[in-house]
C-alpha cells in the first residue's frame, strides 16, 4: 500500500485587510470633524459671553427705565422691575427743553458728519494717491491731533465762537465736534482708499474723466461702505458728545446729553427718567445703524481682496 503523505496546514498570512487605510483616514476625518464642532461649540459660548457682558449695562438702563421710583433706588438693587411701568418716559418726555434737545441734537450731528466727510474725503484721497512726505507728515499730524484731550481745547474753542458772535448755536457746537471726528475720518477714508486699485482711475482717465472725475464717478461709488462707516463714526462722535456742549451752550442749542446730567430734584437725581430719556436717545442710532448695515459690512470687507 503506497504510504500517504502529510501535507503542512497552511501558514497564517499576517496582511493587514485591504480596508486598514480606509478606515483609518475615516476615523481620522471623524476626529477632525468633532474637534472642529468642539471648536464651533466653544466659540459660540465665549460670543454670547462677550455679548452678555457687552450688553448688560444697556439691558440695565433699559430696565431700569421701567421701575418705579421706589425700585430705582432700592437696595440692593434689582435687575428686573419689580412692578413696570411707564411713568418714567412720560415724565422724561414731557419735561421742558427736552423736544428742543432732541433737535438740536440731530442738527449738531448731521452737520458734523457732512463737514467731516467733506474735508476728511479729499484730504484721504490727496494723501493715498499722491504720497508726499508732507502728506504722511499732516496724516501723522491727525492722529496726534486726535489725543489732545478735548478738555484742552474746549474753553478756547468757546472763546473763539462767543467773539465771532456764534455762541449757543448748533454751528459753533458742529464746528467743535468735527476737530473731533475728523481726524479719524481721515485715518479711516486714507485706509477704505488704499484698497481700490489705481487701474479704475486710469481707465476712467483713458475715457476722458478728469481726476476730479474719475474721484466721483469712480472711486466714490467703490467706497461708498467705507464711507458710511466713517460717517456713522463722526455721527457717534458728535451724538454722544457731552464736555463741548456743556461749555459752548446754554439754552437754545443745548444738547440731549446735557439735559440728561440736568434731571435732578431735591432729593437727588432723577434715575427713572434719566434712563428713559438716554433710552429713548440711544433710538436714533440703532436705526441708523440698521439702515446702513450693509454698507457697514461692504466697508469692512472693502480691503479684504486687493488688486
Amino acid at each position: 500500500m503506497p504510504l500517504a503523505t502529510a501535507t503542512a496546514p497552511p501558514l497564517p498570512t499576517t496582511e493587514a485587510p485591504a480596508s486598514t487605510p480606509k478606515r483609518r483616514r475615516r476615523y481620522n476625518a471623524e476626529g477632525l470633524e468633532a474637534a472642529k464642532r468642539g471648536t464651533r461649540t466653544l466659540l459660540w459660548i465665549l460670543l454670547a459671553a462677550a455679548m452678555v457682558l457687552y450688553s448688560f449695562p444697556f439691558l440695565y438702563l433699559l430696565f431700569t427705565s421701567f421701575k418705579t421710583p421706589i425700585d430705582t433706588i432700592a437696595v440692593p438693587p434689582t435687575i428686573l422691575p419689580r412692578e413696570w411701568t411707564l411713568e418714567n418716559y412720560t415724565n422724561a418726555l414731557g419735561r421742558s427743553g427736552v423736544l428742543p434737545s432732541f433737535i438740536n441734537s440731530v442738527q449738531t450731528a448731521i452737520i458734523s458728519t457732512i463737514l467731516s466727510l467733506v474735508l476728511a474725503i479729499p484730504a484721504a484721497y490727496g494723501i493715498t494717491r499722491y504720497k508726499t512726505p508732507s502728506g504722511r507728515v499732516f496724516i501723522m499730524a491727525a492722529l496726534v491731533t486726535r489725543m489732545v484731550p478735548p478738555v484742552a481745547i474746549g474753553i478756547p474753542l468757546a472763546s473763539m465762537m462767543a467773539g465771532v458772535g456764534l455762541a449757543d448755536t448748533p454751528i459753533a457746537l458742529s464746528i467743535a465736534h468735527t476737530t473731533i471726528s475728523l481726524p479719524l475720518s481721515i485715518w479711516l477714508m486714507s485706509s477704505f482708499f488704499e484698497a481700490v486699485p489705481q487701474d479704475l482711475e486710469e481707465a476712467a482717465t483713458v475715457d476722458g474723466c478728469s481726476r476730479l472725475g474719475a474721484l466721483w464717478r469712480v472711486v466714490i461709488p467703490v467706497v461708498s461702505g467705507g464711507i458710511a462707516v466713517t460717517a456713522i463714526f463722526a455721527f457717534l462722535a458728535s451724538w454722544n458728545e457731552f464736555l463741548f456742549a456743556l461749555l459752548m451752550t446754554a439754552v437754545r442749542s443745548q444738547t440731549t446729553p446735557v439735559v440728561i446730567a440736568n434731571f435732578q430734584t431735591q432729593f437727588g437725581l432723577d434715575w427713572g427718567s434719566m434712563t428713559a430719556l438716554a433710552a429713548v436717545f440711544s433710538i436714533p442710532v440703532i436705526l441708523l445703524t440698521l439702515l446702513l448695515q450693509r454698507k457697514i459690512v461692504a466697508g469692512m470687507t472693502l480691503g479684504a481682496v486687493k488688486g
